[in-house]
């Protein structure tokens, strides 16, 4: 049993799907089958079961799958000791980072420490903010960078805030807002076993709680904030979006979100990692670097 072997059953764990693994794996379906059966014969029990929703792990199967992850978990960890003993910065480099931020604002950054530290690699995991919480506490990432305020009792640093805006084609009159369509954003359901409630959201809803007595008309639900956006520009209603996501080229009525007390309402962004990781000297690194770049 290899890495690979490894690779095929934790993504067989989360998609419940040969084809779907097969694709994440870049591996043809017959191929994963026939390594499948080569596992079965080798440990002599059965590991998987299909069925007509998809397939899925048999109880030896998951027993297998959590110790091949701890296994390999353990590997990579003594991996990153031995290559941090001497002080040098060089090996691989997990990070777990909010998808916008992957998009816009990650790629110049990796390319800058990449150029300071060459014999470093990157490992990059996009995904919601909860999963990356959750991949930081599974020790599967060394440093995460999320969206909003999600509990974390270990270190954390600020990168940036912005701004929470209302935006429509044109100016409105905030008296009657409740009577507007509302193009309205419901974050996707994560993949994380333990959910958190969306910080944003209940933002939203205390600052409208704080302004009125009736509910928003909500005209449609949109899972990407560049959705929203897209709705309020062909005139199907107003919507509210971090302020991140908006710019003067998109010509629309922008607002941000005050409340009654004059308080702007901010989105933060944050670096959260472990203390103890910092004696990885590739870890220790990349904070100072991310805090050089995110002056306070």
């Amino acid at each position: 049993m290899n890495e690979k072997d490894t690779a095929i059953l934790q993504h067989l764990v989360e998609e419940q799907s040969l084809t779907k693994a097969a694709e994440r794996l870049y591996m043809t379906q017959p191929a994963l089958t026939y390594r499948i059966q080569l596992l079965e014969r080798e440990f002599g029990v059965p590991l998987i079961v299909k069925h007509a929703k998809g397939t899925y792990l048999t109880p030896e199967g998951e027993a297998l799958a959590a110790y091949a992850k701890k296994t390999q978990d353990e590997l990579n960890h003594m991996k990153d000791y031995l290559l941090n003993m001497r002080s040098r910065v060089k090996g691989t480099l997990r990070l777990g980072v909010a998808s916008y931020y992957g998009l816009y604002k990650l790629p110049p950054l990796l390319k800058k420490f990449r150029d300071l530290y060459p014999e470093v690699h990157f490992s990059v995991t996009c995904a919601l903010s909860p999963e990356i919480v959750d991949s930081l506490m599974e020790q599967e990432i060394h440093v995460g960078i999320v969206r909003g305020d999600y509990p974390w009792v270990e270190s954390r640093f600020l990168l940036h805030d912005e701004p929470i805006c209302l935006i429509s084609k044109e100016p409105i009159d905030l008296a009657i807002l409740p009577e507007l369509p509302h193009i309205h954003y419901s974050e996707p359901k994560a993949k994380a076993a333990r959910q958190v409630s969306s910080h944003f959201g209940q933002t939203i809803r205390a600052w409208w709680h704080e302004h009125y007595d009736t509910p928003p008309t909500i005209a449609m639900q949109v899972d990407a904030y560049e959705t929203c956006k897209e709705m309020v520009k062909h005139g199907l209603g107003y919507s509210i979006v971090p302020g991140v996501f908006v710019s003067p080229e998109d010509g629309l009525y922008t607002l941000e979100l005050k409340l009654k007390n004059g308080e702007r309402i901010r989105r933060n962004t944050w670096m959260l990692y472990r203390e103890p990781s910092l004696e990885l000297a590739i870890v220790d690194r990349f904070v100072d670097f991310m805090k050089t770049e995110h002056p306070s």
